[in-house]
């Protein structure tokens, strides 16, 4: 049983946020589920990204950024040979191109092009902030913003399995890394496109998947009343 007096004084908090919920869904959730003001997230997660979601309560809220500062990991899946503006699959495809000229090797030293320090442009469907509007409101609305560039730093894009256009991949990086920009950068370097079909992240910092509660699971552990 969790108690609840905990959390209102200050918990950490790791979930593994759902399929097609936003972040703040989940901090929306546990507000109201754990009875407290002081709640918030420590990295965004896009809806159809699943995946590890810490979270602060109360005093604890403070250390958030220290959390967001930590490496990610993330695996997922990519395909080849097609993109679409949200570089996942929120929007319909805008463009094909042919992959049957593709090897392997190819795939694998395209990647290894992208460790190290790089700079990267944002989504433009994505939560940054330009003129004070998050730019995936606008665009929603057909109006295609491009966030100013930001250096982000790869430690490791290991590609675990390839059968063209479907790509699979490992990658750690640093905080503020779009993965979905790490995506569509490489399909672009390879001259076919790409889109993320699946993304999961695995860890931040020290702490893993592996000890996070599902929502649901966390909910039935809170005390009849609080939820």
């Amino acid at each position: 049983m969790i108690d609840p007096r905990q959390i209102q004084d200050g918990s950490m908090l790791m979930i593994n946020k759902p399929f097609r919920w936003t972040s703040f869904d989940v901090v929306k959730k546990l507000r109201g589920a754990l009875g407290v003001k002081k709640i918030g997230h420590a990295g965004t997660l896009d809806p159809l990204a699943t995946g590890l979601l810490i979270l602060c309560t109360g005093k604890l809220t403070k250390e958030l950024n220290n959390y967001q500062a930590l490496e990610k990991e993330y695996v997922g899946t990519l395909m080849l040979g097609k993109t679409t503006p949200s570089i996942d699959l929120e929007t319909d495809f805008d463009s094909h191109q042919d992959t049957s000229h593709l090897t392997k090797e190819q795939v694998v030293n395209a990647a290894n092009e992208f460790i190290g320090s790089i700079q990267q442009i944002p989504p433009s469907y994505s939560a940054v902030k330009v003129d004070g509007q998050r730019v995936y409101h606008k665009a929603r609305r057909g109006q295609m913003v491009v966030p100013p560039p930001r250096t982000v730093e790869i430690t490791e894009f290991k590609i675990t399995n390839c059968a063209i256009p479907e790509v699979k991949f490992r990658v750690i990086c640093s905080k503020g890394t779009y993965i979905r920009s790490l995506v569509r950068d490489f399909g672009a370097k390879l001259n076919t496109g790409a889109y993320l079909s699946s993304l999961v992240r695995t860890r931040i910092g020290p702490y893993s998947l592996s000890e996070a509660y599902e929502l649901a699971e966390l909910l039935e552990k809170l005390p009849s009343g609080t939820k």
